[in-house]
């Protein structure tokens, strides 16, 4: 009976032994910091965005910045070696961050499926949505929408409470703040879900259409916009599918903890494993630039086509040189 007690007393303790996810968070960090600062280069050298998707992308690429800002610090929060106001600053501001780069790239995702649908169609009740004006005006609400939304958890109060080796940012909110960040979950998987039938009717459509009107001389159009909506698709269900089918029974679990340690625990590694598929398209959007921005797609080309050619010619002249050596030497 007493043994019982003392685990029914034992706290439980479920954000050990993290080191693990941290070396893939950085091998994610730095290929996707890489990938980001060539799409930036890119993007910088175009004059103007004069084309909605290019809007899109580009506001895709801000978020995927601040996911580079914010990584570092859930990098050194869990292997543990970081300063409690380190672990306090992190619950309360870079972790918010990482969800604002989340829902800000699910819904730019959902736009630039719109969009591809949109110009593939050719209607001209559409044409206004295709202004880059509108790009604009919808870029600033949805970055309005996701930080009025996220805003909340990094200003409302925290408890004060005394530091230890392991944290969990639910221990830190008052009942306030647990209550916002509930109804912020429930308010996200609304995003999501409307977000993904949206991205998912207009791929579809654009799939029906292009094998309705295929054609022999489309042929390799039609391949490349294929290709293109598989790509899209294909990253958004591996990155943020996984983790919304984990996300709400373990903010329920945080909530309202259940007894069962291994409960927790079992939900909380869950929630960190499919939390590193959403991350991870820190590295496949520089992909995603590739495929859909052509202005991108030919600087890089350009770019690594060029220098690949001068390295082809120097080969060749340290050729002609050695056979010019080997000449005089006979």
């Amino acid at each position: 009976m007493s043994s019982v007690q003392n685990r029914s007393h034992t706290p439980c303790v479920i954000n050990n032994k993290m080191e693990a996810f941290t070396y893939f968070y950085y091998l994610i960090f730095l290929i996707g910091i890489i990938g980001s600062c060539i799409a930036l280069w890119s993007f910088v050298s175009q004059r103007k965005a004069r084309k909605c998707l290019n809007i899109y992308l580009i506001n895709l690429l801000t978020a995927d910045f601040l996911l580079s800002l914010a990584l570092p610090f859930k990098i050194i929060v869990d292997l543990g070696v970081a300063p409690w106001g380190l672990k306090i600053f992190h619950c309360q501001v870079t972790a918010c961050l990482i969800y604002v780069n989340m829902y800000s790239s699910i819904i730019f995702l959902g736009f630039v499926s719109i969009d591809r649908y949109i110009h593939l169609s050719g209607n001209s009740r559409f044409q206004r949505i295709q202004e880059p004006g509108f790009a604009k005006m919808m870029s600033l609400v949805i970055w309005g929408m996701v930080l009025l939304l996220m805003v909340p958890n990094m200003a409302i109060p925290i408890k004060n409470i005394e530091p230890k080796p392991l944290l969990k940012c639910a221990e830190i909110k008052i009942t306030l703040g647990l209550h916002w960040h509930v109804l912020t979950n429930f308010i996200c998987i609304a995003i999501f879900m409307n977000v993904s039938a949206m991205l998912l009717t207009s791929n579809f459509l654009v799939v029906k259409k292009l094998y309705k009107n295929k054609d022999r001389e489309m042929q390799k159009d039609v391949q490349q916009t294929l290709r293109h909506v598989f790509i899209l698709t294909g990253i958004y269900i591996i990155c943020f599918v996984p983790y919304h089918i984990v996300r709400t029974p373990y903010t329920l679990s945080q909530y309202k903890p259940v007894g069962d340690c291994t409960v927790q625990r079992s939900w909380f590694l869950a929630k960190e494993c499919t939390f590193l598929l959403a991350v991870l398209n820190l590295c496949l959007d520089p992909i995603l630039y590739f495929y859909l921005c052509k202005s991108f797609r030919s600087k890089i080309t350009q770019t690594f086509g060029l220098a690949k050619e001068m390295k082809h010619k120097k080969r060749e002249a340290e050729q002609a040189a050695n056979e010019t050596n080997l000449t005089l030497c006979n």
